[in-house]
């Protein structure tokens, strides 16, 4: 392994373990694995969720649902944040409507959602919902930040509404853009996991959550929170190599 990569190593796993020791003598002060499960009994609990099919099922099942509702989201806010960037009532009417989506707690939206929506699409609707506003707030911001210098430039040079798009908006937006997929992720995430909780559906990390939380199975309850972790984590690392300019970090 190289320099490098020691260090990388060592940066993990020290903090890693660190955190890990405190967990395990939190759970020793505790005495009670109903309480505080240690990290081997969540781990072991773990193990022996990962041999079912109904736990790949339903981690897939959660993952398609958040990522459908991501896509919703990014792609209404985006086409939202550019009609009220240049209509003018367009602004006035869904900006407020918008900003009030923004402010309202998600458990709200997951309780009246729940009277009029089918329980499988409620956690793709309310992550959409979540990461709406963002993506419209990032991309306005951008929009409102494009240089003007650019675009008396592309109007001087008769630019059609397309290659001025693809010549100064986009390049301008890049990093609002991204900015906003990233966040949105981890809200759409969260929301759509809290959504399978209040509202179970069939095969769901949140269903299993509440199930687990019924029977007073902590170290499940402390397992399926790992999994949780650990997928956002992953993912949004994921996103974030894709997301990052090409050639980036090339040497």
């Amino acid at each position: 392994m190289s320099p490098k990569g020691k260090k990388t190593l060592f940066r993990v796993a020290i903090p890693l373990a660190v955190w890990l020791g405190v967990w395990q003598l939190a759970s020793w002060w505790v005495g009670r694995d109903l309480l505080l499960p240690s990290p081997a009994s969540v781990a072991a609990c773990l193990v022996e969720l990962g041999q079912t099919g109904e736990f790949w099922l339903s981690a897939v099942s959660t993952l398609a649902r958040v990522v459908c509702g991501l896509v919703g989201g990014v792609v209404l806010g985006t086409l939202l944040a550019f009609l009220t960037h240049f209509s003018t009532w367009a602004d006035r009417i869904f900006s407020p409507a918008i900003r009030v989506l923004r402010a309202t707690p998600v458990v709200c939206f997951i309780l009246l959602v729940y009277l009029w929506v089918a329980r499988a699409n409620i956690p793709g609707l309310i992550a959409g919902m979540m990461v709406l506003p963002v993506v419209w707030g990032s991309l306005t911001a951008g929009l409102k930040a494009v240089d003007g210098q650019l675009l008396e430039l592309a109007r001087a040079y008769g630019f059609s509404r397309l290659k001025t798009l693809r010549l100064i908006y986009l390049p301008s937006l890049r990093p609002h853009f991204t900015a906003a997929l990233l966040n949105g992720f981890g809200l759409a995430w969260k929301s759509g996991v809290a959504a399978e909780v209040l509202c179970p559906p069939k095969f769901a990390i949140g269903s299993s959550i509440q199930q687990a939380r019924q029977a007073l199975e902590t170290p499940e309850l402390f397992a399926w929170t790992a999994v949780i972790v650990v997928l956002s984590l992953v993912l949004e690392g994921l996103l974030g190599l894709w997301l990052k300019p090409r050639g980036e970090g090339a040497t």
